[in-house]
């Protein structure tokens, strides 16, 4: 959802029904505010919740994050960043 800020902030939810173990609640979110802070800048004014519902393998679950935050992207920075000019 867009914001009125100059920046993106992050929600997070790792319910204990879908991970049981603390740590590995607390790896997830570490792993997904590290990939939104890499990417936090080509987010402008955006609040990005992302729930986590079953759990996967650490790689495709980074895969499929920084899809989310891609379809979060604007269109003009995503054609922008494909064609280097």
């Amino acid at each position: 959802m867009p914001n009125d800020l100059s920046h993106a902030r992050l929600g997070l939810a790792v319910p204990r029904r879908v991970v049981r173990l603390a740590s590995r609640r607390n790896r997830l979110k570490r792993l997904m505010r590290e990939m939104f802070r890499l990417r936090q800048d080509l987010l402008p004014g955006l609040d990005v919740v992302a729930r986590v519902k079953a759990i996967c393998p650490e790689e495709q679950f980074k895969s499929e994050f920084l899809r989310l935050l891609d379809d979060c992207r604007p269109a003009e920075r995503v054609e922008r960043s494909a064609n280097p000019s």
